[in-house]
């Protein structure tokens, strides 16, 4: 009996993976890197997986079930464990897999408020500066950061129009919404 508790499945735990394999999939839409987007780096594609996740994760938290905030959590873990593995893949050494994926979580956390608050807001400006400044170092091609702000705010819609039920199922639309 002890045994079935330590290889039990957290709650939403599924959902969370498949949630968040969705929202890498859209990340890794090829409109929205290139000379006049997203710098198609390693940097580039983790700033477009904290866009989607951080819009997700947003939605999930949002919601009046009470299960929102827990699916959440799951999105973040399976997010997380992803990062882990990936570092793990790229040769990046066991003693320092801790102190990279508690950086790339600072990352995360720092712009998923800034999005939060300029969603929160309505400041699509606000939206447009944070993503300058955190996917383009502050030097953003001419009218990239208002094409993935843009982005980012139709996105941001098109999953509060969801239905919660498809989340807790795993499901999630991101759409074709390209910048």
């Amino acid at each position: 009996m002890a045994l079935f508790g330590l290889i039990r499945r957290r709650t939403h735990e599924r959902a969370g993976f498949a949630l968040y394999t969705a929202a890498v999939t859209a990340a890794r839409d090829p409109a929205l890197f290139g000379d006049e987007a997203v710098p198609d780096t390693l940097e580039g594609r983790f700033d477009l997986v904290a866009l989607h996740a951080a819009l997700l994760v947003r939605r999930l938290r949002r919601d009046p079930d009470p299960r929102g905030a827990a699916l959440a959590q799951a999105v973040f873990d399976a997010m997380f464990a992803d990062m882990d593995l990936n570092l793990r893949e790229m040769g990046v050494g066991d003693m320092s897999i801790g102190k990279r994926v508690r950086s790339m979580w600072e990352a995360f956390h720092g712009r998923a408020l800034a999005y939060e608050a300029a969603l929160e807001a309505g400041d699509v400006a606000a939206l447009e500066q944070a993503l300058a400044r955190n996917v383009w170092g502050g030097d953003a091609p001419e009218g990239a950061a208002a094409g993935l702000a843009a982005h980012a705010v139709a996105l941001d819609a098109r999953l509060a129009a969801q239905p919660f039920a498809g989340f807790v199922a795993g499901r999630v639309d991101f759409g074709g919404v390209a910048a």
